[in-house]
């Protein structure tokens, strides 16, 4: 999982940064979230690492003046330790 902003913030527009960035997501097929501090976007590791190579070069190029970037390994329920056995599993 990426969790990702965009710099600077405009309250009136959406800047072009920021579409840069939501269409890379998109693209990259990663099921996207957007919250009210940044985007959330899920997928297997070579999406997401791929997608963030390319949101890093998309939105500086139209605009970003920072980027904050955190990616994180996420579980499947299979493998999650908290999850009982057989809960969330086909």
């Amino acid at each position: 999982m990426v969790e990702f902003t965009t710099e600077p913030f405009e309250l009136v527009n959406f800047p072009d940064h920021a579409v840069a960035a939501r269409r890379v997501v998109d693209e990259a097929g990663l099921a996207v979230s957007v919250g009210p501090f940044g985007t959330s976007a899920e997928g297997d590791a070579e999406q997401v690492l791929a997608a963030v190579t390319r949101l890093l070069h998309d939105t500086l190029d139209a605009g970003a003046s920072r980027i904050s970037v955190q990616v994180s390994v996420v579980p499947s329920k299979a493998e999650d330790p908290e999850t009982p056995e057989g809960v969330g599993t086909p």
